[in-house]
């Protein structure tokens, strides 16, 4: 074939770096009941049958992440959660369903122009969305994004570096209609956003993000280095919580990463999801599964 022919590829748009996975958020809940009723029954997502399946601990599976949800007192990302799930307007039904059972907490829900903006019982923000395979991937189901809010004057180029120079990740910072933001790639399509906002951050409380890395010594070492590592979970995890200027050394901000290697033994482990729009009376046989991608 001639050269002058061959179709021009935007190559760098295929690049993951060394962040190949966002696993999970952690946030502590003090009530498993409440908890079922928005995450299960209200967005539709579907508890992991296999593991922590007592009352001390849940797992809600969402695609190929989850939210992690062990019973304490209640813990709230100090920003906002995206999802994407294959209906909003069913989902809109089970959320009104929800919403009696929920009052006197501080769950709320609302459409908003391309998206529901949901909170869960004790403050959590939850954005969900339709599938777009533009916006993000050939999901129907799955946690694209986790949406930092960040004190305003935050430097932004500085927790982009954090994430290139320390993790060896990709990373950047951007501008959309909101106004500018950092951004890391963690997985195939998957991000954590960083936006300044003016108002009061609570302090931080202790939940986490978990993700997974290629290299996982290199950015183990540099984190040892500067005296940011947190916890020496085990072979094949560790932990850390400030994202930091790479040249003083100075907190940019604040959120605990749960840091595993792809020799972990639950790295890729294939979540079950269910078809939340089956019930007694619309049952169909096959359709019991939910697919958290688009047809080929």
């Amino acid at each position: 074939m001639n050269a002058a022919k061959q179709p021009a590829y935007d190559r760098a748009v295929e690049d993951l770096g060394n962040i190949v996975e966002l696993g999970h958020v952690n946030v502590t809940v003090p009530d498993q009941h409440l908890a079922t009723l928005f995450y299960v029954s209200g967005l539709g997502l579907t508890r992991d049958p296999f593991l922590m399946t007592s009352t001390d601990n849940m797992w809600i599976n969402i695609g190929r992440a989850q939210f992690h949800l062990p019973t304490r007192p209640p813990q709230v990302v100090r920003g906002t959660t995206g999802l994407v799930v294959p209906d909003l307007d069913a989902l809109m039904v089970r959320l009104e369903k929800v919403a009696k059972p929920l009052e006197g907490t501080k769950f709320s829900y609302r459409a908003s122009n391309d998206a529901v903006e949901t909170t869960c019982p004790w403050g959590n923000r939850i954005r969900l969305h339709a599938p777009d395979a533009a916006r993000f991937g050939r999901i129907t189901l799955g946690m694209p994004y986790v949406e930092c809010d960040v004190p305003k004057g935050t430097k932004l180029a500085g927790i982009a570096r954090f994430y290139t120079e320390i993790l060896d990740g990709v990373a950047g910072v951007s501008e959309d209609a909101k106004g500018a933001y950092a951004w890391a790639g963690v997985g195939d399509g998957n991000r954590i956003v960083f936006r300044e906002t003016s108002a009061k951050l609570p302090k931080f409380d202790g939940h986490h993000l978990q993700i997974s890395l290629a290299n996982f010594s290199r950015p183990h070492a540099l984190l040892a280095e500067r005296g940011l590592i947190t916890e020496e979970s085990d072979q094949h995890q560790y932990r850390f919580t400030d994202i930091v200027d790479v040249d003083t050394n100075k907190a940019l901000f604040t959120i605990e990463h749960e840091v595993r290697s792809m020799k972990h033994p639950m790295y890729a482990r294939p979540l079950a999801n269910r078809n939340p729009a089956l019930t007694a009376r619309t049952y169909a046989p096959e359709w019991d599964h939910g697919r958290w991608a688009m047809p080929g």
